[in-house]
Parts: structure tokens; sequence; C-alpha cells
């Protein structure tokens, strides 16, 4: 599936920030770690978090990951449809920082939440709208809960990249065949 480079970055965003809070492991405990969330996706608008946004990003995802969650199209469609109303989606063609035409769907001055429910509502629904639920993932290691977007041509990934899971099962299915060999 080809995707258009902002849709794969707001794919990109949205996995991650599904992902950033596995368990336990809490990835955007404070307004630092929000700030290199949004530096390391390059989320423009303004730096100038609250404690609210950082609560309001807390909030997305659980609604992100109903997302990958839902039982047929006609769910995962309303939840998206959802975000995006919410998020007052306004797509505007832009072009800066090097690069080349694309959409952001809300102004720059909207509240962060805001801008990352957009854009990866946006993007989902443009993988929804292509290939249905199929490409949206969850990670098939045993205890890991991750998601992702499945975007190779064959649709054959199995595994998130969150916590080298391909890795280690792929050599435990080794070590379980040499076992058995012997």
């Amino acid at each position: 599936m080809h995707v258009a480079h902002d849709v794969a970055r707001s794919l990109t965003q949205a996995v991650d920030l599904v992902n950033s809070r596995l368990g336990d492991d809490e990835l955007l405990g404070d307004l630092t770690a929000l700030r290199a969330f949004l530096d390391e996706h390059e989320v423009s608008g303004s730096r100038s978090l609250t404690r609210d946004d950082l609560e309001e990003v807390h909030a997305l995802r659980p609604r992100l990951r109903a997302v990958w969650a839902a039982r047929d199209m006609r769910t995962a469609a309303a939840v998206v449809n959802g975000m995006v109303a919410e998020a007052g989606a306004l797509p505007q063609l832009t072009d800066h920082d090097g690069y080349d035409w694309h959409l952001h769907w809300t102004s720059p001055s909207a509240r962060v939440a805001s801008r990352l429910a957009a854009d990866a509502g946006m993007a989902l629904a443009e993988v929804l709208r292509e290939d249905g639920r199929e490409r949206l993932r969850t990670c098939q290691a045993p205890g890991c809960e991750a998601v992702f977007v499945d975007l190779s041509r064959n649709r054959s990934r199995r595994y998130c990249d969150t916590g080298n899971c391909g890795n280690r099962m792929h050599v435990a299915a080794y070590r379980a065949r040499l076992r058995s060999a012997d």
C-alpha cells in the first residue's frame, strides 16, 4: 500500500502514541516527555503545553486503541469519525520545513490533543478506506499488546517494533526446532 508522506508520518505518530502506554510502562509521564514526542514526530504548533494538554493526550490513547480493537469496519469508522469531528478538522494544504505539499487537519493554534487526534484520525481513515481493518494489527507475540499498521506489500507482518518481538519469536521458534531435532 502506497501512502503519502504525511499519512505515513501520522500513522507512525498514532501507533507510537497508542504504544506509549503498554501495561504499567508510561512513556509520556510528563510535559518534557510529551514535548520530546511532539518533536520526534515533527508535530507542528506550539510547545507551550500544560498539564491539561498531557491529560488530554493520555485520554486520546484509548480512543485510538479502540480503532484497532474494533470488531468491524462500522465500529472503527465511528471511532475515527468521532475523533476527527471533535478535533474540529479543517483541512489546509501547506508546504513547510522542507516537506512537499501536504495536508494539516487543524490550525497550528489548536490544542495538541486535537492536532494529534485529527492527524491520526485522518490517516487511519485513509487506511480503513483503502483496505478496511486488515492492516490495523496487534502484535502476535505472547504478552505484547502493542499495535501497528501493516503497510507491507503482502500484508504479512505479525509483530510490532516496540519490544523486539519479531526477533524474540524467531529465536524461540529456532530453539524449539533445535530441541525437536535432538
